[in-house]
């Protein structure tokens, strides 16, 4: 499964969970891809900024985020390093309770949401576990996250995906275009641009 190249920027407008927006410039290099964005919001009538750096392999696993986050509890850095096999280090300190995992979620970002589609690459009917190194909008916490994520018959042009976040008991159907951004997100974000 291949999808289109991927536009030179997207954004989304944040819907229901918060009020905000996120953008972001998307470029392909000799060794994968980089996306630097911004998301910006008002949740809880607190408003908060994350702005990220992520860069993925020519496989679309993870090999770095740096993230940084203002908000009403203060401003908080975090670089994330993989060596793209599901070991992780934060801030330069080994985090084995990420093993495994080949994927960044952001709690800020729809954007996000793409890696693991485009890494996994399944089949219309597939279905595969995809744990992500998961970063808290507000203070850039970082914890586990079990995800999955099922591939259900496309709508048109438009891939589906049944995604499920246990943790959270949350599951929705997430839509694709085709270069594998995500159009709709319920409850979190709407494509935009």
């Amino acid at each position: 499964m291949s999808f289109a190249e991927l536009p030179a920027t997207a954004a989304w407008s944040h819907r229901d969970a918060r009020s905000g927006f996120e953008v972001v410039h998307l470029r392909q290099d000799d060794d994968g891809y980089r996306m630097d964005g911004c998301t910006t919001a008002v949740e809880d009538d607190q408003a908060w900024f994350v702005r990220y750096e992520i860069t993925v392999d020519s496989g679309w696993a993870t090999r770095a985020a740096h993230i940084t986050t203002r908000s009403p509890i203060g401003r908080h850095t975090v670089l994330i390093e993989s060596d793209g096999a599901g070991r992780w280090l934060i801030d330069g300190t080994a985090a084995p309770k990420l093993d495994g995992c080949r994927d960044v979620d952001l709690e800020s970002s729809a954007m996000t949401n793409m890696l693991p589609v485009h890494r996994l690459g399944l089949p219309v009917g597939g279905r595969a576990a995809a744990p992500a190194v998961y970063v808290r909008a507000t203070d850039l916490s970082v914890e586990r996250l079990e995800q999955e994520y099922r591939r259900a018959a496309d709508d048109g042009s438009r891939q589906c995906y049944e995604y499920s976040a246990p943790a959270f008991d949350f599951a929705c159907r997430l839509i694709y275009d085709a270069s594998g951004l995500v159009l709709s997100y319920p409850g979190i974000a709407t494509r935009v641009a």
